[in-house]
């Protein structure tokens, strides 16, 4: 008898590969009892004749890969695996990633192809639209998939945290607590991609950074998608020092709504002036979202049409 031992991938969501109440280890057990399975945390220990651990050892290899591909894994697509079947997968056309519960998240208009399409051949990016025109979500989405395909080793999203109608210094809590609020959307969007246990973790050891963009300051940002949303918001300093932090293997997305700005009266959006001063110039793409590109509640996009046919009739 020998002993061998997989270790799973830190890409590998373990709450997934082994099921709701270690289901999917059960069931692997049951189906191999000529080896000895045991599996804590992301080690999986195998003891038998080599002949059944290294097929085991083989088999487990394809479950996970499985499991990363696809941010599931059902007992059926183990049987088949086991079977030495590839599992039937639904393809998508302009599939972005699996989300969680193997959910798939799409560039589901034009202009969200087109912002998936320009990411693979531009550094940095700028995505100009109404809210709900899934300009962020698919930001974000592009951000997980060059994760889980091992181009980057972190994502880092930022917001400006702009003082919209109450002062933070009045919002109850820490710092963290006042600025969450903020952030929240951000938090939305990486649920519906990353279970929450392997999100937790993420945010955790520093895989996944969530900071106001005034946290940008002094650092040098390198093997990682950056992600500044919400930038209409940002001052010209504030958004000049968050372009400027860009390292070697990095690339940001700037998403942003020209129409929703919420700084004092009279100052200047850093989106709005960053886009006059950097067009043109080769490695930066620039996409914008319009009413036809919302995907949320029918009425979003009637409401978005309505505010701007009155901004059109009071500007004659």
């Amino acid at each position: 008898m020998i002993e061998k031992i997989f270790e799973l991938s830190e890409l590998t969501d373990t709450t997934v590969f082994y099921g709701i109440n270690n289901n999917n280890v059960h069931l692997i057990k049951n189906l191999h009892p000529n080896v000895r399975f045991s599996a804590r945390g992301n080690i999986i220990k195998l003891a038998g004749n080599e002949g059944d651990i290294n097929n085991l050892f083989s088999i487990i290899e394809k479950l996970e890969k499985y499991c990363i591909d696809n941010n599931t894994l059902s007992e059926d697509n183990i049987i088949e695996i086991i079977k030495g079947h590839e599992p039937v997968e639904i393809k998508f056309e302009n599939l972005i990633l699996h989300g969680v519960n193997g959910k798939s998240i799409m560039a589901r208009t034009a202009n969200q192809q087109k912002l998936v399409k320009n990411f693979e051949t531009n550094d940095l990016l700028f995505a100009i639209g109404p809210a709900g025109s899934g300009k962020t979500y698919t930001a974000i989405a592009l951000a997980v998939r060059s994760l889980k395909n091992r181009e980057i080793k972190k994502i880092i999203l930022s917001r400006p945290a702009v003082e919209a109608g109450e002062k933070l210094g009045f919002l109850p809590g820490d710092m963290k607590e006042k600025i969450d609020p903020y952030l929240q959307p951000l938090y939305d969007a990486l649920q519906d991609m990353i279970t929450p246990l392997k999100l937790k973790e993420y945010l955790e050891n520093g895989t996944i950074q969530i900071a106001p963009l005034a946290f940008m300051r002094g650092r040098t940002l390198s093997d990682a998608v950056v992600i500044l949303d919400e930038a209409q918001n940002s001052t010209t300093m504030q958004i000049k020092m968050f372009l400027t932090r860009m390292g070697l293997n990095a690339k940001m997305i700037v998403t942003g709504d020209t129409t929703q700005i919420d700084l004092p009266y009279q100052q200047k959006s850093g989106l709005i002036d960053a886009l006059d001063v950097l067009k043109n110039i080769k490695g930066i793409a620039r996409v914008e979202f319009d009413v036809k590109d919302i995907v949320r509640h029918k009425l979003v996009q009637r409401i978005v049409e309505a505010y701007e046919n009155r901004a059109a009739r009071t500007s004659k």
